[in-house]
């Protein structure tokens, strides 16, 4: 299910073509009308009765995302996928607020290229004509940098099972760590490449995961990672809300090392993760 706007509905036809199940809209003042031939609804609630979608796609411009977001928790749908950039902190916090409150939906994003399992299913904004179904599980903070992971992994023959973007905000729903959780359990990915980059600590509590996760797993799943930002000056914003360094932040290369004490090979860009992964899947 998807928010009708020019934006969703060029995104809704790819996605269609791409062989994933749409199966309505939410546009207010809308409801009753059919799009793409597809039925529109005035609320997600009435979609959620209706449809019953087991995914959310959000594309609102930022300063209204939170309320459809919120709208989409309420009505219980499993998974929320935003992509908008810029929501207003203080929209997020409220989200945050309300997504400790319950079990039933995951938020992807904001901020983020979504999520997608290629060859199957995709929610989001991603060129996914590299993609290609496979074994390499990918989570990252950039959005484009995961396109260069997709491709380099691609490239070595090894593809995707599923590639998630947390996206760069300072609230995200889903973190380097749900991803990791998530392709520690899952049976068709049998190698995990995380990136992250300057801003926050959540490269931290992903190499703390890992470092569990090896330790208490007899075959670990080899795990390639890099952290992007190493020359990124003091307190300069690089693209988007997340990604700065300040004087409370971890630089990258202190991130990267983490990374590396936690039992991750780092590598210094993602057009070597193919490669690096094909090694270490033949070892």
């Amino acid at each position: 299910m998807t928010r009708q706007c020019l934006q969703a509905t060029a995104n809704a036809k790819d996605t269609i073509a791409y062989g994933t199940r749409i199966v309505g809209g939410v546009s207010p003042g809308k409801g009753g009308s059919t799009h793409l031939d597809l039925p529109v609804f005035n609320t997600v609630e009435e979609a959620m009765k209706t449809v019953r979608p087991h995914v959310s796609a959000v594309f609102v411009p930022a300063q209204f995302a939170a309320k459809a977001i919120i709208e989409s928790i309420e009505a219980e749908i499993p998974l929320v996928v935003s992509v908008a950039e810029h929501i207003p902190v203080h929209d997020m916090l409220r989200v945050h607020e309300i997504l400790r409150t319950q079990s039933k939906t995951r938020l992807v994003g904001p901020n983020c290229p979504g999520i997608i399992a290629p060859e199957q299913c995709r929610v989001g904004i991603m060129p996914y004509k590299q993609y290609q179904r496979g074994s390499i599980g990918i989570v990252s903070k950039s959005g484009t940098l995961s396109y260069e992971a997709v491709g380099a992994t691609t490239a070595a023959g090894l593809g995707q099972s599923i590639v998630l973007g947390m996206g760069g905000d300072l609230l995200p729903g889903t973190t380097l760590a749900d991803g990791l959780r998530l392709f520690f359990e899952d049976e068709e990915t049998k190698g995990i490449i995380v990136i992250g980059e300057i801003g926050g600590e959540a490269e931290l509590r992903a190499a703390e995961l890992i470092r569990e996760y090896r330790q208490l797993t007899p075959r670990p799943k080899p795990i390639v990672a890099m952290v992007a930002g190493k020359t990124a000056p003091l307190g300069r914003i690089m693209g988007h809300a997340g990604a700065v360094l300040t004087t409370r932040d971890m630089p990258a290369d202190i991130k990267a090392k983490a990374l590396e004490d936690a039992g991750a090979v780092v590598v210094p860009h993602p057009g070597v993760m193919g490669v690096a992964m094909k090694k270490l899947l033949e070892m």
